[in-house]
């Protein structure tokens, strides 16, 4: 990993160029071909590099799909700087933001590739599914865990954080994402996904929500 992050910090412009172009291709390769079935040899070929240049500037495959993986779903770790609630209505405005805006990058199309790589590897390069999740799932637990808990801790919701953060995605996700992966529903409009973020963020309140005291 740390050769990986030296390879990342590099500052030449030129190298960038030429290594968001290695990893372009080997998204490409991946989704097309599937990870198992992709070489560095091709990933280099669609490239246009050698194989020496994307080792040094990238890394084994196993590193390349990690980047790839990184380069798209990281913008699922939804910031957790938001407002701390201080009563319901605030909370409610809070999940309604970070549903809103998970909701909007986890439909993107790219994070939605990214989802079926991880799918169609799961059984033969199981590494996949395992990225996806340590780059941005458990982030986005991590980070709604943590705004429940402090909901919990003044006495807004009642209820164990990862249970209600449990509760919480599966009433944004619905059969939303089932409907992407299969390719058989369009991706919602802004106005939609904060319509679902909100009706999400009131059931959580309707259902863990403490009575506040005048």
């Amino acid at each position: 990993m740390t050769k990986s992050t030296s390879r990342q910090s590099r500052p030449d412009s030129g190298e960038s160029a030429v290594r968001q172009r290695i990893l372009s291709a080997a998204f490409r390769a991946f989704t097309e071909g599937g990870y198992a079935g992709t070489s560095t040899l091709e990933i280099a070929t669609r490239a246009q590099v050698s194989k020496a240049t994307l080792y040094a500037l990238v890394g084994n495959k196993q590193e390349i799909l990690a980047a790839c993986i990184g380069a798209r779903v990281r913008r699922l770790r939804v910031p957790v700087d938001l407002p701390r609630a201080l009563d319901r209505e605030a909370l409610a405005d809070v999940l309604t933001a970070f549903g809103t805006q998970f909701l909007t990058e986890i439909s993107d199309p790219a994070v939605v590739a990214v989802f079926r790589l991880a799918i169609a590897e799961a059984t033969r390069a199981p590494e996949v599914a395992r990225a996806v999740d340590s780059i941005g799932g458990e982030a986005i637990r991590t980070a709604l865990r943590s705004i429940l808990s402090q909901a919990r801790s003044s006495r807004l919701l009642d209820g164990e954080p990862a249970q209600m953060a449990e509760h919480f995605t599966g009433l944004l996700w619905g059969n939303l994402m089932v409907g992407l992966l299969l390719g058989v529903a369009d991706r919602p409009s802004p106005r939609e996904l904060a319509r679902r973020a909100r009706a999400a963020a009131d059931a959580i309140l309707g259902n863990y929500g403490l009575a506040q005291s005048k």
